[in-house]
């Protein structure tokens, strides 16, 4: 059984939501902006201030610099090592799902773990986006919005590890929610972590 999986993904591709799947299908503990929170705890922040650092990488690249400078600013270098420890901590417990940030990376070389990269058609991200959590954007600005969100994980990836984001061989299962459907990839994981 694994105990450790983390989930990487493109804007879009439902990877949130299949990750709150699996760990509920396994009774698992799931993490992704929650960590937040332990993060500000362990760096004497207020959550709040790191909660709005954090939604301006994710929801305003580009506006007002580039994530890049963002994500090497002295603060972030500081989050970063904060959130490297709580996802140490976290998986060291065991049992859980851990959404994003690297996980999978900072977590490779331990037993127990399936590291899994959501993938998705570019069209089908869009059309879901505009369904489900941006009625009022329009297409054009959401496919703007998923080319900087990938953009910036890329950099990020490739910043604060060895690995190449979209790269493969970084993960141990690769997975096409737009070919497989959410519930689909869901079942696959959950078949894979309990094999």
């Amino acid at each position: 059984m694994k105990k450790i999986i983390t989930i990487s993904r493109v804007f879009g591709a439902g990877g949130g939501e299949i990750g709150r799947k699996v760990a509920k299908e396994l009774g698992y503990t799931y993490t992704d902006k929650d960590l937040i929170y332990q993060i500000a705890s362990q760096i004497s922040m207020n959550p709040q201030e790191v909660k709005e650092i954090d939604e301006k990488v994710s929801f305003h690249f580009g506006f007002a610099q580039s994530l890049f400078n963002m994500y090497t600013s002295q603060l972030d270098e500081k989050l970063f090592k904060a959130q490297k420890e709580v996802i140490k901590k976290i998986g060291e417990r065991g049992n859980c799902v851990i959404v994003g940030r690297n996980a999978n990376s900072i977590l490779h070389e331990y037993d127990n773990s399936l590291h899994v990269f959501i993938h998705a058609d570019e069209d089908w991200r869009v059309l879901r986006m505009k369904r489900d959590f941006m009625q009022d954007t329009s297409e054009a600005e959401i496919r703007r919005h998923l080319h900087d969100v990938d953009k910036a994980r890329a950099k990020y990836c490739a910043y604060y590890t060895t690995s190449k984001f979209t790269e493969a061989k970084t993960y141990d299962l690769c997975l096409c929610s737009s070919k497989l459907g959410i519930d689909k990839c869901v079942e696959i994981i959950c078949n894979i972590a309990r094999g």
